[in-house]
């Protein structure tokens, strides 16, 4: 989780509102990890500093994990002033948390994202050499010759960076075009809008189906629900795995 103002983080936790929390930090009555805090500008993470008031310790923040089926045209970073909507405006206001999206799709693509307040797993899952699956299923343009899927399959170069292999399976026709599942073993930005567009064939449909153990399964454009215990679990030994293989 990130850092953010001390002021609104005690208006966040009920305490009081951020005019009289700025006079509270003013007035030394704040303290971070046992130290007394004057500048209210400063900034804490509530889940790893002992933030207290009065000496009366903040409640940390209840570990949130969702899966939300993000629609077409929603922006899938938190800030953005050209987008109409982003992932977090989906959100009901049963979440009181704040959560962060781990990985990211594009404006126009669709799909499975997982967001979450728990900083360490958002980084394992996102980290380069994660090794999470992800699947997606695309329409592209046209028929693409199968020795030009079998050159992405094998680790294409694109932009002067070589991809790691991955899995592309022909689904069936989609009208003009044709429809595939690819399992991609990393996720660099726009990676296969990129892939298909080398070769001559651009996607004009993406959605995301599965990260790792997690699946879309039937949640429908802009619904969202919690992981279950199985599906964390079964994240958390994911990542867990791929980092000691690393070591």
């Amino acid at each position: 989780m990130t850092q953010e103002r001390l002021q609104k983080l005690i208006a966040a936790a009920g305490i009081t509102s951020r005019r009289k929390a700025e006079a509270l930090i003013a007035a030394g009555r704040v303290t971070v990890n046992g130290e007394i805090v004057t500048e209210s500008g400063t900034q804490a993470d509530p889940r790893r500093d002992r933030i207290a008031v009065d000496g009366v310790d903040l409640p940390r923040p209840a570990n949130v994990y969702l899966a939300l089926h993000k629609p077409p045209g929603v922006t899938s970073s938190l800030r953005d002033p050209h987008a109409d909507r982003v992932v977090t405006d989906l959100l009901g206001p049963e979440i009181r948390e704040r959560v962060y999206p781990a990985g990211r799709l594009d404006r126009d693509s669709e799909g499975l994202m997982i967001l979450l307040n728990d900083g360490e797993l958002m980084h394992a899952i996102t980290r380069p050499t994660s090794g999470i699956d992800k699947v997606y299923e695309i329409v592209v343009r046209g028929t693409p010759d199968p020795q030009a899927i079998r050159w992405l399959e094998e680790g294409a170069e694109i932009r002067g960076r070589k991809l790691l292999p991955c899995t592309i399976e022909l689904l069936g026709n989609a009208g003009p075009g044709r429809r595939f599942r690819v399992i991609l073993h990393e996720g660099k930005k726009n990676q296969i809008r990129r892939m298909f567009a080398r070769i001559g064939h651009p996607v004009v449909r993406l959605i995301r189906r599965r990260i790792g153990p997690v699946e879309l399964g039937d949640l429908a454009p802009g619904q969202y629900r919690h992981l279950t215990e199985e599906e964390l679990g079964a994240l958390q030994r994911a990542v867990g795995a791929s980092q000691r293989q690393l070591e």
